[in-house]
Formats: C-alpha cells, sequence, structure tokens
C-alpha cells in the first residue's frame, strides 16, 4: 500500500484508542442519515490494518437501517471514532471516523461525496 501511514486515533476523553494504516487518498464524506448528523469523514480499511489498543469496556453498539455495520461510541463521551462491519465482499474491515485521527489536518484532505441516504 503506497504512502499508507499508521495513524492514532481515538474519542474525546481518551477511553478508546486505536491504531489505523491507511493512505487518507480515498476519504468520504457520506450523507446518510446518522453520517449527516454527525459531521463524519470516513475511511475503510480492513481488519488487519486496525487494531484497537483500549476502551473495548467502554464501547456501546448501535445499529440501524440493514444493521450491516456496528457504530461504535465511547460510553463516556459519546464519539463514534470508528465502527465495524463488512465489505460487499465479505471482507471485515473498519470505518474510521477521520476527524478523530491525531495529527491530521482535516483542511488539506479532498472528501468525495458518497450518495448514502438510502442505506
Amino acid at each position: 500500500m503506497p504512502d499508507s501511514k499508521t495513524y492514532r486515533g481515538g474519542c474525546h476523553c481518551g477511553a478508546v484508542r486505536y491504531e489505523a494504516t491507511t493512505d487518507l487518498k480515498q476519504v468520504i464524506s457520506c450523507n446518510c442519515s446518522i453520517c449527516r448528523k454527525r459531521g463524519l469523514l470516513l475511511t475503510f480499511v480492513g481488519a488487519e490494518q486496525f487494531a484497537l489498543l483500549s476502551g473495548q469496556e467502554n464501547l456501546v453498539d448501535y445499529q440501524f437501517g440493514r444493521k450491516t455495520i456496528h457504530h461504535l461510541f465511547c460510553s463516556a463521551c459519546g464519539v463514534e471514532s470508528f465502527a465495524r462491519g463488512t465489505a460487499p465482499n465479505g471482507a471485515e474491515m473498519a470505518a474510521i471516523n477521520v476527524r478523530c485521527l491525531d495529527d491530521v489536518d482535516i483542511a488539506a484532505l479532498t472528501p468525495i461525496p458518497f450518495d448514502g441516504k438510502d442505506l
């Protein structure tokens, strides 16, 4: 994976921390009901590119619609710093909230719009 980097990130209070390896070339801005309301910017990584470092016991799972994505919120601060699900090819993946990654200049990114209204 050229230009990939391992980023650290987590929730607002710091209880949930993780590492994700990605290149941030494909950051999407989805307009589904939850992403729109929460202002999420997402990048997707395979399960092998994601490691939860701390906070498993703080995660609360929320699902809606087709119930294929596990939106995981910190029970202390309420931030969804990542979600887990299955890619169309059946592989496990993590959806990383890029806004929750440490040391990422959000203004330098060019999010790709994704029409998720009907998902």
